[in-house]
């Protein structure tokens, strides 16, 4: 399949990088609006670089960056587009991959209702076999979806309530803050509860967000009413189970983000990213019915092996999740 990328970003650049070690699907072109150092770096990397706004084409020949065309031009070529533009704009370009003729994966800052359809690999990758737009749920959603649903299939979840603490912003955003604050999410539930739901159905589910003053990761406080009573044996094992969960232990000192950001590193993934949720297994507790657990979230990283999943499901490359899930993780060298 020939994937386009509009938007060289954050999760734009990753999934570039991780759409090329696809063999069943290579990058054709990038898009930038403006010529900045992601731009310069893009062509760099071998990819061949588009201007999202045709009248800036003259400011990126001023830069001595080269581009090929317009996303017009992109999009001539390309079977899929990967729309990974800032949140809430992208889905002002539905109509044009319509009128293009292309496929088109939105992310999670877009709202499901404009686009009609969500994606999780792990959850409702079936739903989105041959559809035409989708979304690619949130990192938080993404992470969620992760660690319920195995619990919904193995055990029964009859309630969850969930507290994100949010990342303030990422580490290349300087724009951002908060500097000096935590920033409570007034709305209740937060959009998180009501993303999930679009990824797993009839999910029980209430949550509430702060944003605190760092740029590592997203960190998860959940409590999840099961329908049965269970074990911490037993949960851990099922997640032990499960693909793109890591389990890591406070004993061992990974008692924060910073020390699971290390670990990224240590394992030298790409730009050390950890693409897996990490739990921490001495920080599962289950009392009768009631599981308590904190899970943390990259959320720079976590949904790029999801936007290749979701590829393969709208052209049936892979009939299976599973199938499709380790094929990527393979690939990225996930575990």
């Amino acid at each position: 399949m020939k994937v386009a990328i509009n938007g060289y970003g954050t999760i734009g650049k990753r999934v570039a990088d991780a759409v090329s070690l696809q063999d069943d699907m290579e990058i054709v072109g990038v898009t930038k609006t403006r010529p900045t150092i992601e731009a310069r770096m893009a062509v760099e990397k071998g990819f061949d670089l588009y201007v999202a706004i045709p009248e800036n084409r003259v400011k990126f020949e001023e830069a001595g960056i080269p581009v090929k065309g317009t996303l017009d031009d992109l999009l001539k070529i390309a079977d899929v587009v990967v729309d990974c533009t800032p949140g809430k704009l992208g889905v002002n370009n539905l109509e044009t991959y319509r009128k293009a003729g292309v496929k088109a994966i939105f992310q999670g800052g877009e709202k499901h209702e404009a686009v009609g359809c969500s994606f999780n690999s792990l959850s409702n990758y079936s739903q989105n076999l041959g559809v035409d737009h989708t979304r690619v749920v949130s990192c938080n959603t993404t992470g969620l979806a992760r660690t319920i649903f195995p619990l919904v299939k193995e055990i029964g979840v009859r309630k969850v309530y969930a507290t994100m603490v949010r990342r303030g912003t990422d580490p290349n955003d300087s724009k951002k803050g908060p500097m000096n604050a935590i920033i409570p999410v007034l709305k209740v539930p937060s959009h998180h509860g009501p993303d999930l739901k679009t990824v797993i159905e009839n999910i029980d589910i209430d949550t509430m967000a702060v944003a605190v003053p760092t740029t590592l990761m997203h960190l998860h406080c959940n409590v999840v009413i099961l329908d049965r009573p269970a074990t911490s044996e037993e949960v851990i094992s099922i997640w032990e189970n499960t693909p793109r969960v890591k389990l890591v232990d406070g004993g061992e000192g990974v008692i924060s983000t910073a020390q699971i950001m290390e670990m990224a590193r240590d394992l030298k993934r790409g730009r050390s990213d950890l693409n897996e949720i990490a739990v921490w297994r001495d920080g599962v507790h289950v009392v009768g019915d009631t599981l308590y657990y904190y899970q943390a979230i990259h959320q720079e990283s976590d949904v790029v092996p999801e936007n290749v999943d979701c590829i393969r499901a709208m052209f049936r490359l892979t009939e299976d999740n599973l199938g499709s899930i380790l094929k990527t993780n393979k690939a990225l060298g996930i575990d």
